[in-house]
């Protein structure tokens, strides 16, 4: 029997590479990079790379993590959010991701519809401590003071727009209070005024904090999360004595905003593994962490609402960082 070969025409060709070109491409075989807003060795970047390490063996593929510093996060934002959404391109970010949609006027990318979660991983309390030399041992004393001087009291943040800066400027506005902010080039800049007594006043990581009111540099007045910290057991909650007040950094992974749900899916129940492993949650209360899991889409509405909490209060207290 004769044989009959088909050659193709050059538009049937061009229809099959545009069909192919129109079929969602997963790049399973490429590695997944996780893109970082934040340098080495910060808080963000020690949980991003064990989520890195345990995300990639749940799923079999090879992970990396790549540390893009600069606007606060911003830099690494823009960077995914203009990547292919093909599951290869993974953003980790800390709470400021969800501040930042107020603190800058013109973002190169939209907060919240740029963006999709996988999910939450962890979230992490600040504690209110002040110099000892202050004559206060409860947030009920230290707002009694404040009221009684407006404006004479001064706390130091590491720098304005902070996690520390929004937590002192919700307690002000919650309790009524006012207070002078000194901002300072990170957390560690700030504690030797703070121990000197030449600012009396912080909201700070706790783990961070943990060392210096141990050795008694510090005083302890209230832990900013609803319940009180395993770190500190003894400190009791600012929400004890201002009820309904609650801060609490947090850290999630996501995706470009296109990426197919199939992936979303599957990445979240990898990462929901991980989150749950007992040595990952020792690691990270050893951070002063507690572990997150969910739901895409419920990680997806507690954004919005700490976008849209966080947003009144900077529109509130008129900061801004552009």
């Amino acid at each position: 029997m004769k044989s009959t070969m088909f050659h193709p025409t050059r538009r049937q060709l061009l229809i099959t590479a545009a069909a192919v070109a129109a079929c969602p491409a997963y790049a399973t075989d490429q590695p997944i990079r996780i893109t970082v807003g934040f340098p080495p060795g910060g808080t963000t970047d020690v949980i991003a790379r064990l989520v890195a390490n345990n995300l990639g063996q749940k799923l079999g593929r090879s992970m990396i993590v790549e540390n893009r510093s600069g606007a606060s996060g911003n830099i690494a934002a823009q960077t995914v959010a203009n990547t292919a959404p093909d599951g290869t391109n993974l953003l980790f970010v800390p709470s400021s991701h969800a501040t930042n949609a107020s603190l800058y006027k013109k973002l190169p990318f939209d907060t919240e519809k740029d963006f999709t979660a996988i999910g939450m991983v962890a979230r992490t309390p600040y504690v209110l401590v002040v110099n000892p030399q202050l004559p206060v041992k409860s947030v009920s004393e230290l707002i009694a003071l404040l009221k009684s001087k407006p404006g004479h009291f001064q706390y130091a943040t590491a720098g304005q727009g902070t996690g520390q800066h929004l937590s002192a400027e919700l307690f002000k506005k919650m309790a009524n209070v006012d207070m002078t902010q000194i901002p300072y080039k990170g957390s560690s800049a700030a504690f030797p005024d703070l121990i000197a007594g030449r600012t009396s006043i912080m909201f700070d990581n706790v783990a961070l904090m943990v060392p210096h009111v141990r050795s008694g540099e510090l005083r302890a007045l209230a832990i900013t999360s609803a319940k009180r910290s395993p770190l500190l057991p003894e400190v009791p909650t600012v929400a004890e004595t201002l009820p309904g007040y609650e801060v609490q950094g947090w850290f999630a992974l996501l995706a470009p905003a296109k990426t197919p749900q199939s992936l979303i899916r599957e990445y979240n129940a990898a990462l929901n593994s991980v989150v749950n492993d007992a040595a990952f949650t020792s690691r990270l209360a050893d951070l002063g962490a507690e572990t997150m899991t969910g739901t895409p889409a419920a990680a997806n509405e507690y954004i919005q609402k700490e976008v849209a909490r966080w947003g009144a209060v900077i529109r509130s207290a008129n900061i801004s960082l552009d």
